[in-house]
Formats: C-alpha cells, sequence, structure tokens
C-alpha cells in the first residue's frame, strides 16, 4: 500500500514553506535551494522529496539539471479549501470589532 503524505503537515514546516516561498520567485536546482539555508544539502533534499510527493512541487529536467518549481494548481486547491475559512474569521473578527467599537462609544 502506498503511503500518501497530507499536503498540509508538509506546509506545516517552517523550512518547507521558506522552500516555497522562494520557488514562487523562480525555479531553481536542488543545489541552489540548499544555499540558501543553514540545514545540510540532505536536509534540503528531504523537504524537496516530501514537497515534491505532496505535488507542491513539479520537477523539470534542464540537459543534466533538475529545477524545481511550484505547482500551482496544488497551490490553488489548498487556497480554495482554505478560502471559507478565512472568510468565516474574517466576520468573526469584523463582528468583534463593531462590539468593541460599540462598547468604546458607550464609555
Amino acid at each position: 500500500m502506498e503511503l500518501r503524505r497530507d499536503v498540509f503537515q508538509a506546509i506545516a514546516d517552517p523550512t518547507r514553506r521558506a522552500i516555497l516561498n522562494l520557488l514562487a520567485l523562480q525555479a531553481m536546482t536542488p543545489g541552489a535551494i540548499a544555499e540558501q539555508f543553514d540545514s545540510s544539502r540532505q536536509t534540503i533534499s528531504k523537504h524537496i522529496q516530501i514537497l515534491t510527493e505532496c505535488e507542491l512541487l513539479k520537477q523539470q529536467q534542464n540537459g543534466r539539471e533538475i529545477h524545481y518549481h511550484l505547482n500551482p494548481q496544488k497551490m490553488k486547491e489548498i487556497a480554495d479549501f482554505i478560502e471559507p475559512f478565512r472568510k468565516m474569521w474574517e466576520e468573526r473578527f469584523n463582528k468583534l470589532e463593531a462590539v468593541m467599537k460599540n462598547y468604546k462609544s458607550k464609555k
């Protein structure tokens, strides 16, 4: 049985989020990504592997080099999933702000 990684566990890690932020700007080789971190190249390779298994990153072969780039479709799926929760919290904060303004105006 193939074990599939959870995309939300993958993006919970700060190093993996930093890798995603780097690749949002441009495609990069594993070595170029690793140079941006104090961690070992092997550690960064493991993070890249996890992001690739979650389909957040795609590989593109350019001659002898592999470049990694974001998978925009997968990122959109995550954003679409989170959007209703963002709207819910925004509405709640707006209601709280209204209550607090009302309370301050009565003082």
